[in-house]
């Protein structure tokens, strides 16, 4: 058990992190001789590329090279999932930002130079720019995905009523601070070392080797910290490092990529925006009997991780609620823009967004309370009302623990009622409340990907240190390995150090993602720490003249036997023997997520370990002149299950929460007729900053909620918070309503900005004139 003392430990790197002393990638002393990239972009989404002269780039003082296609000793592609993704393009570019050549020189300031002077010709082409336009063309990557139970068509030509909608979920720019770095360095021996800002240092190394053409074991990548990542840097990290090794390759020389904000913006992938087209049955009670819905995920150019983003959402648009019939059908449309990738949460919000989308419409038309018709068809019992419609049956259900908890906390009957109040005498500005649940499971989509390695060292001093698979990308996961490894030694947490995640020490690791970092990584980390107690516990047994080793406690850098406790000898005493014993004091750690299965050609398994649940109610104030609202409380309940560290999941909530109410209200991507991105800078693309915090943000973590099988009995906690930010979307909805007569459905964007807002209020209230007028 984590002692209370540990679980209130601060973040590892805290302290660097605010005195400026961490170090990331690009903070490293530069290595002698160190070259910089810069990238020459297409000015078009899809173009014939009929001429590259970089004669006069040439001319600029300090250009040592411009990286051409023609440069690439290996194959020419960065693809994640199938080869699909060329690095250089050759003879077209496929959409506008694509980088055509790589400008290298002495100094950044010498490779922008030369970049500029650049003269590539093109012929342009036609392309395919919006999810609309692809459907037209039916431009798609791979086939068409579905999940299927029950009998639907059936079910809604019986059902008491029927509606038919579409809701379009937009996208969401990463903007973590530190922007795509890698440094790649020659080692004179036909390695490389690689440094790189990626959440997937194993994958990063694949695509690293493959372009240079080398086996894996000739490239090492190490991943120091990152400066947040939120998915964009679980793919997209490569082909900057690519790049960069391409570049040390021509050279002999070490090169590095740090993109500008501006080049981060325009280059790498966004969350998918989704069309959604659903019909959905129900009795005049509310009760859900039948649910047909068509997925469309932008993916952009290339494939990248779109096939399993697509199914997270397939299989999260159900979010908390049994449809006893219900099929779901999914695309992933070709378009030339940018390739979509992994975001917080990976597909699942917007399959849940949309979920809670269909049940709005549902209560508005019945004339009912969102929240009765949320409730009432919740997961509920065993058997089939208990099971998804992908065939898993879920257990240990706290969805309803969440929900009752939330709203007591947050007195959400009586605050109705308050907020009715206000609204009747406050024609300019209204009031709104909303709680919304949270269904998400975790697992990797992919089952391969559910594995994790550990390497831990005891020094002969007594210090230990400690190397995992994981990332640390500022959510606080090397904190929390440390206290799983100080619980499992029964040693003091300070004898620790934990390195940098490198692929030279723990090989073949999955990524960073799926919010299962210290699921994985714990316990990897506690079965090597377990071998090391094994082999220290035969030691200390002689030592203390007993012949039980397997009765022996770690604790509190002693080591003892219960029965008698005055024989006890410390922990330093012990390694020491145990080195002069020759019994090694290394020990590596593996761990594999159990009884997971998933049949690709059926689409049906159990493709979860566990759920995570949450609920949340947020208040919203909508000024009608403006569109723009203000969030006045915000309260949470989520289950983490036992948390191995209380502040820190808290942030992790904290955050994911204020994220996904920027996805959903403030944060929109717009391109232009051309394809071109237009909000690429802070100045053109808005995300919520301290003033949009409510004041009144309460997070209770559920109690009594150890996790069966998992390490610590604790729960994912990086991605499900995310989601219940929808109950902000949702209480903008309750406020717009207000502005007409409440009882006609409310058509809201997503994101729901001040114009979307506003649009939506003119909407209520022409409506509530032509039923006045009828």
């Amino acid at each position: 058990m984590i002692t209370q003392s540990q679980s209130q430990k601060t973040h590892e790197s805290a302290i660097a992190h605010v005195s400026g002393k961490a170090v990331y990638t690009d903070d490293q002393r530069l290595p002698a001789g160190m070259l910089s990239l810069y990238p020459v972009l297409s000015p078009h989404a899809r173009a014939k590329i009929t001429k590259i002269d970089c004669s006069a780039a040439y001319a600029v003082e300090g250009l040592v090279t411009i990286l051409t296609a023609a440069d690439v000793p290996g194959e020419n592609d960065t693809g994640a999932i199938i080869h699909d993704e060329v690095m250089l393009p050759t003879d077209e570019v496929s959409y506008w930002g694509q980088v055509v050549v790589w400008a290298v020189g002495e100094s950044e300031d010498a490779a922008r130079e030369a970049a500029a002077k650049v003269v590539v010709e093109y012929e342009p082409l036609p392309a395919i720019l919006s999810i609309e336009a692809a459907i037209a063309a039916q431009s798609f990557h791979l086939d068409k995905k579905v999940i299927k139970r029950g009998e639907p068509e059936i079910a809604l030509e019986k059902s008491d009523r029927t509606i038919t909608g579409e809701l379009t979920v937009g996208g969401q720019d990463h903007f973590y601070l530190e922007t795509h770095t890698s440094w790649v360095i020659p080692d004179g021996e036909g390695g490389y070392k690689v440094y790189s800002s990626t959440q997937h240092p194993s994958e990063t190394q694949i695509i690293v080797a493959r372009v240079l053409g080398l086996p894996n074991n000739c490239v090492v990548v190490t991943c120091l910290r990152m400066g947040g990542a939120f998915g964009g840097k679980e793919s997209q990290a490569n082909p900057f490092a690519a790049a960069a090794a391409v570049a040390a390759y021509k050279t002999g020389r070490p090169a590095r990529v740090s993109l500008r904000r501006h080049h981060d913006m325009i280059i790498t992938g966004k969350r998918h925006n989704f069309l959604g087209r659903y019909q959905v049955g129900f009795t005049n009670e509310g009760m859900l009997t039948a649910l047909k819905v068509e997925l469309y995920a932008e993916g952009g150019w290339s494939l990248d991780l779109t096939p399993p983003v697509l199914m997270r959402a397939m299989m999260h648009i159900d979010n908390a609620y049994y449809v006893p019939h219900l099929e779901v059908q999914g695309w992933m449309a070709k378009t030339n823009r940018i390739s979509n990738t992994a975001y917080r949460g990976f597909g699942g919000p917007q399959g849940m967004v949309i979920c809670e989308e269909i049940i709005d419409r549902i209560a508005r038309t019945l004339g009912l309370a969102p929240e009765v018709v949320r409730e009432q068809n919740f997961y509920h019992g065993s058997g089939e009302t208990s099971t998804t419609h992908y065939g898993q049956e879920i257990f240990q259900n706290r969805i309803a623990r969440v929900w009752n908890e939330v709203k007591a906390n947050a007195n959400f009957s009586d605050r109705q009622i308050e907020i009715a109040q206000f609204n009747q005498t406050s024609p300019y500005k209204k009031r709104g409340i909303a709680i919304t649940p949270v269904k998400f499971g975790i697992s990797f989509n992919k089952i391969e990907y559910n594995q994790a390695g550990a390497l831990v060292l005891i020094y002969t001093d007594g210090s230990i240190q400690v190397n995992h698979g994981g990332t640390e990308m500022g959510q606080g996961l090397h904190t929390k390995m440390l206290q799983v490894a100080a619980q499992s030694l029964g040693v003091n947490i300070d004898r620790f150090r934990i390195m940098h995640t490198s692929t030279d020490k723990v090989p073949n690791t999955s990524a960073t993602a799926a919010s299962s970092g210290s699921d994985l990584n714990g316990q990897a980390i506690r079965d090597a720490c377990e071998t090391l107690r094994q082999r220290l516990a035969t030691v200390a047994v002689k030592m203390l003249n007993l012949n039980a080793p397997e009765d022996l406690v770690f604790e509190n850098d002693w080591i003892y036997c219960p029965s008698y406790p005055s024989a006890r000898i410390g922990f330093d005493e012990v390694v020491k023997q145990t080195y002069t014993q020759r019994i090694s004091l290394s020990a590596n750690g593996f761990y594999r997520t159990p009884n997971l299965y998933w049949d690709a050609k059926i689409n049906r398994g159990r493709p979860f370990y566990y759920f995570a649940y949450g609920a949340a109610v947020s208040e919203v104030e909508v000024d009608g002149f403006t569109g723009t609202f203000k969030l006045r409380q915000v309260d949470i309940v989520h289950d983490v299950g036992s948390s191995i560290n209380p502040l820190l999941d808290k942030g992790q909530i904290e955050g994911a929460f204020v994220q996904g109410m920027g996805w959903l209200t403030m944060e929109e991507l717009v391109w232009n007729e051309q394809g071109r991105l237009l909000t690429f800078a802070p100045s053109t693309y808005k995300i919520p900053t301290v003033s949009e915090i409510p004041e009144q943000f309460t997070i209770a973590l559920l109690e009594r909620a150890a996790q069966d099988g998992v390490i610590l009995g604790s729960k994912a906690v990086g991605e499900p918070p995310f989601m219940l930010a929808i109950s902000v979307r949702e209480a903008l909805r309750e406020a717009v309503a207000a502005f007409g007569s409440g009882k006609h459905p409310v058509n809201l964007a997503v994101p729901a900005t001040p114009e979307a807002i506003l649009w939506a209020i003119e909407s209520v209230r022409a409506t509530a004139i032509s039923a006045v007028t009828a």
